[in-house]
């Protein structure tokens, strides 16, 4: 299946990305936002305004420095901020220096700011926790392509391989150019999640195609905000998003056109025996465009929404085959209890589920993913 639609400008792009974050908090109170047209640089940018009716201002004086106290499983906490009020200015020096195949957990304490770079958590950093100032107030930023990285995979602004890893009221953010339609090698991931046990609380992805990338293992995430225009959740993970926003971003389609031009979810599941798929609870779905809820990126691709709302940007349909009939049948696609204008079923499409208690059941809360095994209460 095609998505057609033209596509907001890179300037609208990061107009919506950076101003939701509300640019303003992320330099002293005497400094502008500036970002480069081309991110080629880890520092962040802030112009000076000199005036004389404005004190000087020593830009840690703001500086929370009641970082969180050593517990017993907590072998380190590091601090970073790009102003230098910390050991570190950059978010990817003070993962280098994580202790290896740790059974500690290492906090990684980031303070308030734009940290332009591309950052890797390898397999052998494990047990790492990002701890923000909040989705508005802290953010990971790059703009890699799969052209301009490889491929798809590797365009990630944050890649995790690590097993345990949390992250907490950050953002991640890839705004690079969005893709026109007909444009290829345009994808261009946020956050791509490879290692297993990774939950997710109060967290920002902001991007257009492929925004993240739930690749594989078993994850969490809690009162999130996902933005995106097509298969902006993908992956072959096994996910539990419970309280998410899910926000398109696709252009607005002309009333009388049936076109689709987005879709929230494309799911990888290759076998019947994988034990893999992503369940929303309790999320909601808005913005603008009209797209699908999922389109059927693998043969067994597996997907359900239950307790979510839904506005009238989701398409009657519902859910596409990728133009492959065969995966009719052995797809899983569901949807139980939801609400609002695009959660009518009348016209979905009809190897959809319209689940019951006992088929939901499993979906529902964190046993989903194992939860009671490693998921830690938020504190």
């Amino acid at each position: 299946m095609r998505l057609n639609g033209t596509y907001f400008t890179l300037l609208t792009a990061m107009t919506v990305a950076l101003l939701s974050l509300k640019s303003h908090l992320f330099c002293p109170m005497n400094t502008t936002l500036m970002m480069p047209s081309s991110i080629s640089s880890s520092k962040g940018y802030c112009s000076h305004h000199h005036h004389n009716n404005i004190p000087k201002v020593n830009i840690c004086d703001d500086f929370a420095r009641n970082i969180l106290p050593p517990a017993t499983n907590i072998s380190s906490t590091l601090c970073v901020d790009r102003n230098g009020c910390c050991n570190f200015t950059s978010v990817q020096s003070a993962i280098n220096v994580v202790n290896d195949s740790s059974q500690m957990r290492t906090i990684i304490w980031i303070n308030k700011g734009i940290y332009i770079e591309k950052v890797t958590i390898p397999k052998t950093k494990v047990n790492v926790t990002l701890q923000g100032q909040g989705m508005e107030s802290t953010a990971i930023v790059w703009n890699d392509t799969a052209n301009s990285s490889g491929g798809t995979f590797y365009s990630a602004s944050l890649s995790v391989f690590g097993a345990n890893f949390i992250a907490k009221n950050i953002s991640f953010m890839n705004v690079a150019p969005i893709a026109k339609p007909g444009d290829k090698g345009a994808q261009a991931v946020a956050i791509r999640v490879a290692g297993d046990q990774a939950a997710f609380w109060g967290c920002g992805f902001f991007g257009a195609q492929d925004t993240l990338h739930d690749d594989s293992g078993r994850h969490y995430f809690k009162e999130c905000y996902i933005q995106g225009s097509i298969d902006f959740i993908f992956g072959d993970a096994r996910s539990l998003y419970e309280n998410c926003q899910l926000i398109s971003m696709a252009s607005p389609v002309p009333a009388g056109l049936k076109m689709i031009n987005g879709a929230v979810t494309a799911h990888g599941r290759v076998s019947k025996d994988e034990n893999t798929g992503f369940a929303f609870v309790n999320c909601s779905i808005g913005g603008t465009g009209r797209i699908l809820l999922g389109r059927a990126w693998r043969p067994f691709s597996r997907v359900i929404f239950a307790f979510t709302s839904m506005t009238d940007i989701i398409s009657p349909e519902g859910w596409n085959d990728f133009n492959d009939p065969l995966r009719d049948q052995t797809v899983f696609y569901g949807e139980y209890k939801c609400s609002g204008t695009g959660a009518n079923q009348t016209l979905r499409a009809p190897y959809v589920l319209k689940l019951n208690d006992t088929q939901a059941a499993s979906f529902l809360n964190s046993s989903y993913v194992d939860g009671d095994q490693w998921l830690q209460p938020y504190s």
